[in-house]
């Protein structure tokens, strides 16, 4: 466990990025001393499937060395743990754990999920750090930090290339402190070497597991916690809850795949793009098959002529439906305005 003894400070550091990041990252990286008392846990979006080569970009950054988590290793001050593609990070009884499970806002690994987990696991010795990126993943878990005692640091919009993530957690996380990435770093070494005024809580690493033990109970009940949409997840088709939590909404399904209210938005635009999009696609695919089969049965007039027409009937129908989906489409893909 990071930081045990007299004189604990802010000594696990959570940041998370999405779009933009890397830069934002690297700069604040840049700025942490070799023998910075804390470790530093790093969650970046990324496409499911994809590569990461963020741990070689770090150590070339900043004296820390940087790696992807591989298992459960315990936590050690002056090193930077990385989410790997496709899992979630995970803070729990001294150790950091690489770990699946529903996707939250769209993303594994999720800033959310980290977020959170830190949280529950060291309290009040919690940085939450938020750079660059688009739509809101990061704010629910940044209000968790803030209400377990921990401290939230957000990037300067200004100096971020996409604001997005930045200016919903100042919206509604209340952070502590908003300032360019440099800046960020200073006071995450000044939070780190200033001991805390209360001592750390006892068995805090039990946290974790009981949050988890919430949550599973939580999907084993009917009805879920929260209100009943009526709605559908966009990730796995399943009924959807909406929970409002003071001024932010936010929707989970049984699994537990959840979202915040803007991410919700969107990925539901998404399929109800991706949908309409299907519906043109299987019709003129159906026009071929008709065509194909009056070929085939060429030589049966009739039936011939039967395929033909429909094929006739089902291209008129999909020449009404494209200009209505290209008008559509653009239309479910509508996100939140942001009033000030």
């Amino acid at each position: 466990m990071p930081g045990e003894g007299d004189g604990t400070g802010h000594d696990v550091v959570v940041i998370g990025a999405s779009a933009g990041g890397i830069e934002a990252l690297t700069t604040l990286v840049a700025n942490l001393p070799g023998d910075l008392r804390a470790a530093v846990f790093v969650v970046i979006h990324l496409p499911t499937g994809g590569t990461s080569v963020l741990p070689a970009i770090l150590n070339r950054a900043g004296p820390l060395p940087a790696e992807h988590v591989q298992g459960s290793p315990k936590i050690e001050q002056g090193r930077i743990y990385v989410g790997p593609p496709d899992f979630h990070l995970e803070l729990d009884d001294g150790s950091v754990s690489a770990v699946s499970g529903p996707r939250e806002n769209g993303h594994r690994p999720a800033i959310d999920h980290l977020f959170r987990s830190a949280a529950h696991a060291f309290r009040q010795r919690t940085v939450g750090v938020i750079l660059s990126g688009t739509l809101d993943d990061g704010t629910l878990g940044l209000r968790a930090i803030k209400e377990h005692g921990g401290v939230a640091l957000v990037q300067d919009p200004s100096t971020a290339q996409h604001e997005s993530m930045p200016r919903s957690a100042i919206k509604y996380a209340n952070p502590d402190e908003v300032a360019a990435p440099a800046e960020l770093a200073r006071l995450i070494v000044e939070l780190a070497d200033d001991p805390l005024e209360t001592t750390p809580i006892e068995g805090t690493g039990t946290g974790m597991n009981e949050q988890a033990e919430q949550v599973a109970r939580e999907t084993r009940r009917h009805p879920q916690p929260g209100e009943d949409t009526g709605l559908t997840c966009p990730e796995c088709g399943g009924a959807i809850w909406r929970q409002d939590n003071g001024d932010v909404t936010s929707f989970r399904c049984r699994v537990g795949h959840s979202y915040t209210a803007e991410t919700f938005v969107v990925e539901q635009g998404r399929i109800a793009e991706a949908a309409l999009w299907t519906s043109l696609r299987l019709i003129e695919e159906r026009v071929q098959l008709m065509r194909q089969l009056a070929e085939r049965f060429r030589d049966q007039p009739r039936t011939s002529s039967s395929f033909l027409a429909k094929a006739d009937e089902l291209e008129r129908h999909a020449g009404t439906l494209r200009p209505m989906v290209d008008g559509v489409a653009p239309a479910v893909t509508v996100g939140i305005a942001d009033d000030g």
